[in-house]
């Protein structure tokens, strides 16, 4: 979503308790400020709530310095904001009036609101309430815990099938409070990423290994996931649930000893929520027959980051529309959408001549992505 010179994209982080939110979470917001980030990185990443970085940076150095895990949280749903600003911003790019941050909120829901019954009227409404401010998100990750995945080698599937079937029971009891008998939900997150948290317990499952496993061990139950979620949203053709996967480890744990350097996936979370809905939701619109309120949704913060990647002056998309037109706009987004391989290297380094610090920022991103299927660590949907 475009708002002034801040392109703002949101994440909802769905687990079981003890599934390592509040660590991951930690992990992300400590890194960033360790000095060899600090020195390498174009852009800073700082929390809108200085309470709620300090709190999280301390649960990072806990961890770094004396092995400490950070308490957990129970029914706990709080809203992270963090702020992505460019360190060095060109005055071409002020003139021109280009974006400059990026803002990512992380939405955590509690798990133990899939895992069990709530207390009484006020928590019932107070688990609504949350799951309503949810629906905004571009990105879901639902995490699949690495310890219970161990804990139930050879019998994996009691598991996946537990997880699985008890955030979709979870979605089953929410669906009429959400729409009742209204219209479905077109601001909802239509990219459901499965992630298997604590993935250095499992050192010999690459990306591939824990797609075959999920699919192998559970594929009916995430037809039914699928199904519910489909139920609430407008369009669900435009919806990918368990179509992408992805490894997670905040850090190594030894015993008395946190190695926080050695992360997987963790440094994905920023080019995973400003590039794979952007790429998904052109492909939709271009792709599917969908409903005038999905495609208005989709390409709500389509127009401004396509700009920004192409290193073109960015705003609203009705007001680039009526600056360059409908055509070149879509043109515009297709092409961006589209920068792949070579010819995502050669612009990446164009931005980086011409001091484009946010397009260099962002294709910067795209090559990440790029470079961590390679690696074996995500698999975005082939569909």
């Amino acid at each position: 979503m475009y708002v002034s010179r801040t392109l703002e994209q949101h994440v909802a982080v769905f687990g079981e308790s003890g599934s390592g939110k509040t660590v991951m979470l930690s992990a992300f917001y400590g890194a960033s400020q360790e000095p060899r980030f600090l020195r390498s990185s174009p852009f800073d990443i700082t929390a809108d709530d200085p309470g709620q970085g300090h709190r999280l940076h301390r649960n990072y150095l806990g961890m770094r310095d004396s092995g400490r895990r950070p308490e957990p949280t129970r029914f706990s749903s709080t809203a992270y904001a963090f702020s992505v600003k460019l360190r060095d911003r060109s005055a071409k790019a002020a003139a021109n009036g280009q974006v400059d941050a990026l803002r990512l909120v992380w939405h955590d829901y509690p798990g133990e609101w899939f895992e069990q019954d709530v207390s009484g009227p006020e928590e019932s409404q107070r688990r609504i309430e949350t799951f309503r401010s949810l629906l905004g998100s571009d990105l879901a990750i639902l995490l699949i815990d690495g310890q219970l995945v161990l804990d139930n080698r050879g019998e994996e599937e009691r598991y996946l099938k537990s997880v699985i079937g008890s955030f979709r029971q979870g979605l089953v009891r929410l669906r009429d409070d959400l729409i009742g008998d209204g219209a479905p939900i077109a601001r909802f997150p239509r990219i459901w990423i499965l992630a298997l948290s604590k993935a250095d317990l499992l050192p010999e499952l690459d990306v591939y290994g824990f797609r075959d496993l999920v699919i192998g061990r559970a594929s009916d139950d995430l037809d039914e996931l699928r199904r519910v979620l489909g139920s609430l949203v407008d369009s669900s053709e435009a919806l990918a649930v368990g179509e992408d996967f992805l490894l997670l480890s905040s850090a190594r744990f030894e015993t008395n000893k946190i190695e926080v350097a050695e992360r997987i996936g963790l440094d994905l979370i920023l080019p995973l929520a400003a590039i794979l809905p952007f790429e998904r939701h052109i492909q939709w619109v271009g792709e599917r027959q969908l409903g005038a309120r999905a495609v208005e949704e989709l390409l709500k913060g389509a127009g401004p980051l396509a700009a920004m990647i192409l290193g073109k002056a960015a705003g609203p998309v009705s007001k680039l529309i009526d600056k360059i037109g409908r055509e070149s706009m879509t043109a515009a987004m297709n092409r961006a959408a589209e920068l792949v391989g070579d010819k995502l290297r050669q612009r990446n380094a164009q931005a980086l001549a011409n001091r484009d610090e946010m397009a260099a920022v962002l294709t910067g991103f795209k090559l990440d992505l790029e470079n961590s299927e390679e690696a074996g660590v995500f698999l975005r949907s082939r569909r």
